[in-house]
């Protein structure tokens, strides 16, 4: 083989080993009043509002060792919303078996300022989930990702990519 087709052959699979392992990419998930950025491709599940309920919904993906997550929740009374904050990230922590430690404030472009509006990061031997919650009006949200190991970086450009309300539609 001629010696600059391997140097180029030999570049172009070394490049190939430094591409990013996550693929950024803006995602509306349909019924969640919100945009993200998910660095996979998000499976959507979603439950229609019945009499006395409000709508649910979930995005979800899983990129190497990362999962990510939005959920959205209609609460029945706006007021209930800060409860609703409140009780999302010790469910969240009970089911991986850990105490919720202590929080650090979230910003969400679009949000309604609450004091619950909250970050934390869990640390367990099965790895750190990280969860923030948040709300829009009656509308409350968790975003969440898990991996083993931490990935800091990651949960900041998801974190980041979140948008509600009148933030999410300005950004089209």
């Amino acid at each position: 083989m001629h010696p600059r087709l391997t140097a180029g052959f030999a570049l172009m699979l070394m490049l190939s080993g430094c591409q990013p392992a996550l693929n950024w990419r803006e995602a509306r998930p349909p019924g969640a009043g919100a945009a993200a950025l998910f660095p996979c491709k998000p499976d959507v599940d979603q439950r229609a509002a019945r009499a006395g309920e409000g709508a649910m919904g979930l995005a979800q993906c899983e990129a190497g060792a990362l999962r990510f997550a939005l959920s959205w929740a209609d609460v029945p009374d706006a007021p209930q919303a800060g409860a609703a904050l409140k009780a999302m990230p010790q469910a969240l922590a009970a089911k991986v078996g850990q105490p919720l430690p202590a929080a650090a404030v979230v910003r969400v472009p679009g949000m309604t300022p609450m004091a619950e509006a909250l970050q934390y990061r869990l640390a367990g031997a099965g790895g750190v989930t990280r969860v923030a919650v948040f709300a829009y009006g009656g509308r409350v949200y968790q975003a969440v990702m898990t991996a083993d190991p931490d990935n800091a970086a990651a949960w900041e450009s998801f974190l980041g990519g979140l948008r509600v309300g009148a933030a999410a539609e300005a950004a089209r």
